[in-house]
């Protein structure tokens, strides 16, 4: 009948100091005190390769029958509790980076929008103070324009007012011209050359394209039907304006005027434009 052995337990030879050696199945322990051990790298790797020897050396008493029974030793259970301290510890750092890191993306995130937004901010008001430029610009026109063309002689003569309107326009300074020639009507309205001034006023409204001005300025220098050498083309240029503001029945009716006033002293050109113009007009 076999003999049945109690387990055995191991001695705690790493962390008290117990010596332990195992003759002929026999356990003898000798207790040597120690004093505190101070953890170090080198020490902590001693400790793991012995654990792997004591490991090993249990797993071979166990495989052969004879098991170990191995007591906790409490420095080491301590030091295990350390180490769980310490693991526990830095998976609390990890998350708590990992939580300043993702609000470090969203503050980042949040600062794209607000730097976009206020790219977009900074565009709409470039738009809106260039708007409101134009308009004050537009403004400051639209005052000027109304205001009224106060009696003023440049030259402080009606002729020499009038030859240098006459001057500009030769010139090419329709603009210029134009101011000159209203400026004279407004300085000298019982002068006998204000209907040519009326006249030589629509002429440069026409070139600019201000139709409507320019059928005014024609039909004001018209009163009375002058007989002057400008008064037949004066009526075919006011039946063209008419024409271009869409008054057809009244550019005829001009049409007619010229026909039965200044056709028959008029040269081939301004019958010929006449004609042009009665066939837009379509007149009867």
């Amino acid at each position: 009948m076999t003999e049945t052995r109690p387990p055995r337990r191991l001695p705690r030879a790493l962390a008290t100091g117990i010596g332990v050696a195992l003759i002929g199945g026999a356990v003898i322990a000798q207790t040597i005190p120690a004093p505190p051990i101070a953890w170090d790298s080198r020490k902590l790797e001693r400790l793991d390769r012995n654990v792997r020897k004591l490991e090993r050396a249990v797993y071979q008493r166990n495989a052969a029958g004879d098991p170990i029974i191995i007591e906790a030793d409490p420095e080491v259970v301590a030091l295990m509790g350390r180490v769980d301290l310490m693991d526990r510890r830095l998976s609390d750092l990890e998350s708590a980076l990992i939580r300043a890191n993702g609000s470090l993306e969203d503050a980042s995130s949040d600062l794209t929008a607000a730097q976009r937004a206020n790219r977009d901010l900074a565009g709409r008001i470039d738009a809106l103070t260039q708007r409101v430029a134009e308009m004050e610009a537009a403004q400051a026109a639209a005052e000027e324009a109304a205001q009224p063309t106060q009696p003023r002689s440049p030259s402080g003569s009606e002729g020499g007012d009038f030859d240098a309107a006459m001057r500009l326009m030769i010139d090419g300074d329709y603009a210029a011209a134009g101011d000159a020639f209203d400026l004279f009507i407004v300085t000298w309205p019982d002068s006998d050359l204000l209907p040519e001034a009326h006249y030589r006023l629509a002429e440069t409204l026409f070139i600019a394209e201000d139709e409507a001005g320019a059928a005014q300025a024609y039909a004001t220098s018209l009163r009375g039907w002058p007989t002057a050498a400008w008064a037949a083309d004066a009526t075919v240029k006011l039946a063209d304006a008419l024409v271009s503001t869409e008054r057809a029945q009244q550019a005829c009716q001009a049409l007619g005027e010229f026909d039965r006033r200044y056709a028959a002293r008029a040269s081939a050109a301004i019958r010929n434009r006449a004609q042009q113009i009665r066939t837009r007009a379509r007149c009867a």
